[in-house]
């Protein structure tokens, strides 16, 4: 899944007085952080690294360099700032249906996707990551799992409890938030690494599949072949009592580097993936966002049970007319186009704005992304962007900017 706010704001400086983040939430790895010489961030009330800086310190990579190694190696980012949901009981699965647009009937145990929670006029309240899983009791019992964003997880859960009232079924909501780790271990070495720690054999489990007890240095830890890079990865869930044994284990192996949220958010955006607060917001549906995929065709059948925004999202999908914008990724020319750059058509009209943009470290040129309106989305559009009061030349190309490497076997 991925990063979730609009704007880093420092918690320290470099060559400032030490900024007290006592005010911030932390992760059970917070202190490895700072020994690091991460350069902390206030990132949905945690204190958060965007990247190392300690002197003499192999994890001390500029984020360009950081994200190229996460591309050509195996960099270890700690997301244990999201929000991790459990829902039980009979008809949990079509609760989670109701809210989402995922085909969660449909998924089989073991099995995760990129979902959206909607809202009933259809706009994006978060994107998600949903897998069913099989219970740890071992008696054929199934259990969901959910990732859900730290800076939306309050406002989701309370979405969440407001359709579970009015609910006519059986299904039970656990909420494990700081209770457990989350690592995202991104990259092409990762399945080795992994394998190295576990002794198991990992070349048959397919990107967005998940293993349940995968042993790590004597923790039963639960992975997910998944990750919000463009790269090949696993999501590990760790225990509360080996978070930091967990941490330090990988982070000590050959090709490991500690990654901040500067290469991660350079990396899904080489990889065109949304971010919550910029390409998603309770304005914009998922078929507007490029996220029509995440609505199976079974949820699009008039006769399967509705799930909340379905008449204007399926509206959508069917009948392209009814669009209004479209989300593109575009080349630009001049300083980088961030969000809220203007974008123009190659007359001066004003027809979108820019959402997410910066240099990208693996092309080595910029690259944007933004809404447009009709007309303007096919890939070698020529537009223009402003920035600082100029305009510059832009056009419009198809994503990702850099090609996934999402593992099949």
């Amino acid at each position: 899944m991925r990063l979730l706010t609009r704007t880093f704001r420092p918690a320290a400086r470099v060559g400032a007085r030490p900024f007290s983040t006592d005010h911030l939430k932390r992760t059970a790895t917070y202190d490895d952080h700072v020994a690091l010489g991460g350069k902390l961030v206030d990132f949905a009330g945690y204190a958060m690294p965007v990247q190392y800086v300690a002197k003499d310190s192999k994890h001390s990579l500029s984020i360009i360099e950081s994200t190229k190694w996460t591309r050509e190696h195996a960099s270890l980012f700690d997301v244990s700032h999201m929000c991790s949901l459990i829902w039980r009981g009979k008809d949990a699965a079509r609760f989670v249906e109701k809210v989402t647009v995922a085909d969660v009937a449909g998924l089989p145990v073991g099995r995760g996707v990129l979902s959206v929670i909607c809202n009933e006029a259809g706009g994006s309240i978060d994107d998600t990551m949903i897998t069913k899983c099989a219970d740890e009791d071992g008696k054929g019992g199934e259990h969901i799992y959910q990732v859900v964003n730290a800076g939306c997880a309050d406002k989701d859960i309370a979405h969440f409890r407001k359709h579970l009232a009015e609910f006519d079924g059986e299904v039970d909501l656990e909420v494990h938030w700081d209770t457990r780790g989350l690592f995202a271990l991104q990259g092409p070495e990762s399945q080795k690494i992994l394998e190295k720690l576990s002794g198991k054999d990992l070349s048959q489990v397919a990107f967005g599949e998940w293993i349940p007890a995968l042993d790590l240095g004597g923790a039963k830890t639960m992975v997910s072949r998944c990750g919000y890079t463009g790269e090949d990865g696993f999501e590990l869930f760790v225990p509360g009592d080996a978070i930091k044994d967990t941490w330090r284990l990988l982070l000590g192996q050959d090709g490991v580097r500690a990654a901040g949220l500067g290469a991660r958010d350079a990396l899904r955006l080489e990889a065109g993936l949304c971010l919550y607060g910029h390409e998603l917001d309770e304005e914009t549906t998922p078929v507007e966002a490029g996220l029509a995929w995440t609505v199976g065709k079974a949820r699009r059948d008039p006769s399967n049970h509705a799930f909340l925004g379905k008449e204007k999202i399926v509206g959508q999908i069917n009948d392209p007319k009814t669009r209004h914008k479209y989300r593109v990724g575009m080349f630009t020319k001049g300083p980088p186009a961030r969000e809220g750059a203007k974008i123009l058509s190659a007359d001066g009209q004003e027809v979108g704005v820019v959402t997410s943009g910066s240099m990208s470290p693996c092309l080595g040129r910029n690259i944007s992304i933004g809404y447009v309106g009709k007309g303007f989305q096919k890939a070698g559009t020529p537009l223009q962007v402003v920035v600082r009061n100029k305009t510059h030349g832009a056009e419009v190309t198809k994503m990702p900017f850099v090609p996934t490497k999402y593992y099949k076997p």
